[in-house]
C-alpha cells in the first residue's frame, strides 16, 4: 500500500515490531484493530477478506448463524468490484504513473480490452 511499517505503527499507536507481528501472523488481529487498520489504510474492512470464500456459496463458514447474510442495505454487494483489493491496487498503480500522456494511453488500452459499451 506504499506505507512503511513504522508509519503504519505510528498511525495506530504501535511500534513497527508490533506491526510486523501482525503481518507475520504472530499476533492475532482483533475486530477493533482491523477497524483501525481499515481507517488508517483508507480501505473497507472487506478489503482484508477478498480471498475468503463466499459463505453463501458453501464456503468455510456456511450455515453458521449470522454469518451467511447481511442485513438488507448493509454494505456493498459481495461481487461489487469497487470493494476488491485488486481494484484498489490497480487504481493506486494507475495514479503512480506520473506522465499524463502515458496514463491516458494505459486508460485507453484498458478500456479497449473490455466489452464495447453501447
Amino acid at each position: 500500500m506504499g506505507m512503511s511499517q513504522e508509519r503504519l505503527g505510528e498511525s495506530l499507536g504501535l511500534t513497527f515490531q508490533q506491526v510486523q507481528k501482525y503481518e507475520r501472523g504472530v499476533n492475532r488481529v482483533g475486530a477493533s484493530r482491523l477497524y483501525d487498520l481499515s481507517r488508517v489504510l483508507d480501505v473497507p474492512i472487506s478489503f482484508f477478506f477478498d480471498d475468503m470464500p463466499d459463505p453463501r456459496a458453501g464456503g468455510v463458514i456456511a450455515g453458521v448463524a449470522g454469518f451467511a447474510e447481511k442485513p438488507e442495505g448493509y454494505g456493498a454487494p459481495a461481487d461489487d468490484p469497487l470493494t476488491k483489493r485488486e481494484t484498489l491496487e490497480l487504481v493506486r498503480a494507475y495514479y503512480r504513473i506520473t506522465e499524463p500522456a502515458v496514463r491516458k494511453r494505459v486508460f485507453e488500452l484498458i478500456k479497449s480490452m473490455g466489452p464495447i459499451e453501447t
